[in-house]
């Protein structure tokens, strides 16, 4: 089941931007797990090995898509710092253990960037998430809560890497973050489901390319 629900994530990779976003070492974020299938990466023909050993020697056409395939993707963030993970957790403020539907990332003050390409579903703000801008992928839809300005219109499309928020301390936080929740058909599944497919393609095309990271 959940490889069906991650094939539907190629269909959002197109055309974009490059952001060249780093992950922050200190804390992994996107974790190898081997009972997660992760997308099926398309592959590009490569009838002579030698030609992969540097930019110089691809064929225009193969060059040109492994680094569209490395542009097709981007963190929502610069540097990803996870300060409480999907699942269950202890409650800031109730003090109660419940289940977290997101992820928080550590940022203050941050330009936030759509992963996919997609289309802007809803731009609002409550007591509970503040002002939030939430992002449709195909199936899946991005919730970035907690901003101090959201920066497109609703029923507009926005591509990877493209400044969609200033991150912020709206809402029912504790402090400045981000928090991102991630549904698939209306239903949550963990963020690092798209942040483990994000890297998982950015270093096969960096390794293509014959690029160090």
């Amino acid at each position: 089941m959940k490889a069906i629900l991650l094939l539907s994530m190629l269909s959002v990779c197109l055309s974009a931007k490059a952001q060249f976003h780093t992950v922050a070492r200190r804390q992994s974020v996107c974790r190898i797990d081997t009972k997660k299938v992760l997308p099926p990466v398309e592959k590009v023909s490569n009838p002579n090995k030698e030609s992969v050993s540097t930019a110089g020697k691809f064929p225009a056409n193969e060059y040109g898509e492994w680094v569209r395939r490395y542009m097709s993707v981007s963190y929502p963030l610069k540097r990803i710092t996870v300060t409480s993970p999907y699942g269950l957790r202890i409650d800031p403020f109730s003090k109660k253990r419940s289940r977290h539907n997101g992820i928080d990332l550590r940022a203050k003050g941050e330009e936030a960037y759509a992963m996919l390409s997609g289309m802007v579903g809803r731009v609002g703000q409550d007591k509970h998430s503040g002002k939030f801008v939430t992002l449709r992928h195909g199936d899946y839809t991005v919730s970035y809560c907690h901003l101090s300005q959201v920066l497109v219109r609703q029923g507009t499309s926005v591509m990877p890497g493209e400044v969609i928020a200033i991150t912020g301390n709206t809402g029912r936080s504790t402090g400045p973050h981000l928090h991102l929740t991630c549904k698939y058909k209306n239903h949550c599944v963990d963020l690092d489901i798209l942040l483990q497919f994000i890297r998982e393609t950015k270093n096969e095309a960096v390794t293509q390319l014959g690029v160090l990271e």
